[in-house]
């Protein structure tokens, strides 16, 4: 409510004064703001750094008339801001036009979450902040054309025609003529005025008003066009706006450069009081997190106290020989796991977690409330826990035989996973997903499904293991919307796109592991323009060559009809859209049984090409829903992870 009152009312003081002034062109064009990255706790320092970035810009262009700032050096806290004016603008106009910018720009104020840059087009000038080196760009995915509604009434063939003429003109001249140019072309009593600028550090600046040359010309009939670039700008109108020299635009003068002062003083003192609110905000927001884990704490004390969960934190500690090297089995992004042997001579694992994220507390909560009750032969027990010492224990039984990603791809002194084994596991990990889907009261997503969360018992029983980013699924609910985490490479498209999570989005990511366990490839194993391994079994499925797609260390032993099986049921599983997927029980028979099967459609990442930027990437799959997950990358979890014995 604060932050809304107080830019309403910079933006009906920068109205009201901007009223009252010609000189400096202060117009508004456009204005957008942009969210890159998550704020989280930067978010302070980065509001800091905007406030004195938009202050030492001030500076710059009262001098010289544009400028550049980086505050913050390395960091999620960085701010990168640059502004510059129009050249046929005086300095006093300048100032004018900078200082109302500034007031524009706090509706992009970083308060907001997810907030991390904003750009404000002015006719008289431009600004603009970022949480990246932007200062180089051309070009950019919100670059835009706003032609005017009201329309040109004269011969509108001789309109269009003089519109292309200066268009050619100008972005033909400008980058010869130190980035800037004025100009007309005035004939058939018809007049068009124009003006193209470059802003000062842009790499091509040809590149970028042949750009903008090639979108105006869409604006005829309009009387006035604009094409706004991230390094250009520039403009037509059938009235002169522009001044042949600086000297020609000397009007406001002392009172000109008094109304700047009070433009920056307004907009120093409202950014003071935005800072004040949004530290505030955050010092309340991180209470109210303080608050919900104690109380989730407190709700786990009373449960464990009552239950046969609870183990003496001396009890583990003397088991694993005091978290002794020697036992530690793995380590992931949650803590470490080490070998204990309890006082009975029960061998057990225990998870010593680390608080290093604020979501640990709801990870421990959903470890033992959810799964404390889940029994099945394909899932890791869960036999108790510890909150009574000084850090968090879960104790699990002990799954001797490594992980699946161990035997498959990390480990070399492992044996050779034969077809049997393979067939096995997948079947296993089926039956696991359907008991935690649909073989219990409760309804289970466990959203983290890969390789190293599938651990191996002594004969090869796949367990489904780490339960820290698992979800209950209500029975009334057809999806829930959540905030994205899991592993990248084996999120559903919808989930990664919408945050929409059903237990479909399990499936999916078992269709990966599927895929990986019978070619023998990891999901990121390619990179370049190479195709994944959804594109290689796609393509081959439809070829009719399905078999080529096994693992080629198998040596050929394997049975054909039903690899080709497995594949296709593979294929089903990752189909794009998540209600075509079919349920982990519909799997499992179709696993066990010569039922039939139905032909799959394509899956996500298809079309979707591996080259270009993170930002084209991130557009191409939400424009086409055949999400680039970057499965290419390395596998980096989003969340903690639970590592595998060894």
């Amino acid at each position: 409510m604060g932050i809304s009152i107080l830019l309403r009312a910079s933006v009906f003081l920068s109205v009201l004064l901007g009223s009252s002034l010609a000189d400096p062109r202060a117009t508004l064009v456009a204005m957008i703001c942009t969210n890159m990255t998550a704020v989280g706790s930067d978010r302070g320092p980065f509001v800091a750094n905007f406030v004195a970035a938009l202050d030492s810009l001030t500076t710059q262009l009262s001098s010289k008339g544009y400028g550049s700032v980086t505050n913050g050096g390395a960091g999620n806290s960085s701010v990168y801001a640059f502004g510059e004016c129009m050249k046929d603008l005086s300095q006093s106009d300048c100032n004018l036009c900078f200082a109302q910018c500034k007031i524009q720009i706090l509706r992009c104020f970083p308060f907001q979450q997810g907030i991390r840059g904003g750009r404000v087009f002015f006719d008289g000038c431009y600004l603009r902040y970022d949480d990246y080196n932007f200062f180089n760009d051309s070009l950019s995915p919100v670059d835009s054309t706003v032609c005017a509604t009201e329309k040109f009434s004269g011969n509108t063939t001789v309109f269009d025609d003089h519109v292309t003429e200066l268009g050619r003109n100008l972005s033909l001249g400008a980058p010869k003529n130190g980035s800037f140019l004025v100009g007309s072309v005035i004939g058939g009593n018809t007049s068009v005025f124009g003006l193209a600028q470059c802003w000062k550090y842009t790499n091509d600046c040809e590149k970028c008003l042949n750009n903008s040359f090639s979108r105006i010309v869409s604006c005829p009939p309009s009387r006035e066009g604009r094409v706004i670039n991230a390094g250009c700008y520039m403009r037509y109108s059938t009235e002169k706006f522009y001044y042949n020299n600086t000297a020609s635009a000397t009007t406001g003068g002392n009172s000109g450069r008094r109304l700047a002062i009070i433009l920056g003083s307004t907009f120093s003192g409202v950014a003071l009081l935005l800072i004040i609110l949004t530290m505030a905000i955050i010092t309340r927001k991180k209470a109210l997190e303080r608050r919900k884990e104690r109380k989730l704490l407190g709700h786990l004390a009373n449960k464990v106290n009552k239950s046969k969960l609870n183990f003496s934190y001396e009890a583990l500690e003397k088991a694993t020989n005091y978290f002794h090297s020697s036992n530690k089995l793995g380590q992931g992004g949650s803590g470490s796991v080490y070998k204990g042997i309890l006082s009975d001579g029960k061998q057990v694992a225990i998870k010593r977690l680390v608080f290093n994220t604020r979501q640990w507390v709801e990870h421990f909560f959903n470890e033992v409330n959810l799964m404390s009750n889940i029994r099945h032969k394909n899932l890791v027990r869960l036999l108790g826990c510890s909150i009574t010492g000084p850090e968090s224990l879960l104790v699990y039984e002990y799954i001797p035989n490594l992980s699946l990603l161990d035997h498959l791809f990390v480990r070399t002194d492992t044996e050779l996973l034969n077809w049997e084994i393979r067939c096995k596991i997948i079947l296993g990990i089926a039956e696991g997903l359907a008991h935690l889907h649909e073989g219990s009261t409760l309804r289970i997503i466990h959203r983290d499904i890969k390789l190293s969360n599938i651990l191996l018992d002594e004969d090869f029983t796949p367990k489904v293991a780490d339960f820290g980013l698992a979800r209950l699924f209500p029975e009334d609910k057809t999806h829930i919307s959540t905030a994205i985490v899991g592993t990248i490479g084996y999120m559903a498209p919808e989930y990664v796109v919408r945050g929409k999570l059903t237990e479909r989005a399990d499936v999916y990511s078992y269709g990966v592991v599927m895929t990986e366990i019978i070619t023998g490839k990891r999901n990121n194993s390619f990179c370049g323009n190479s195709s994944s391994i959804l594109q290689m079994v796609w393509d081959l499925y439809a070829n009719g060559r399905l078999c080529e797609a096994v693992d080629p260390n198998l040596q050929g032993r394997f049975r054909e009809e039903e690899a080709s099986r497995i594949l296709q049921i593979a294929l089903l599983c990752v189909q794009a859209s998540g209600e075509l997927r079919p349920q982990m029980s519909m799997v499992v028979r179709m696993l066990s049984d010569n039922c039939e099967i139905p032909s799959p459609t394509q899956p996500p990442f298809i079309s979707s090409g591996l080259s270009g930027s993170a930002s084209e990437r991130k557009r191409s799959a939400i424009s086409s829903f055949q999400i680039e997950t970057d499965s290419h990358s390395s596998g980096t979890t989003m969340s903690d992870s639970f590592p595998a014995p060894r």
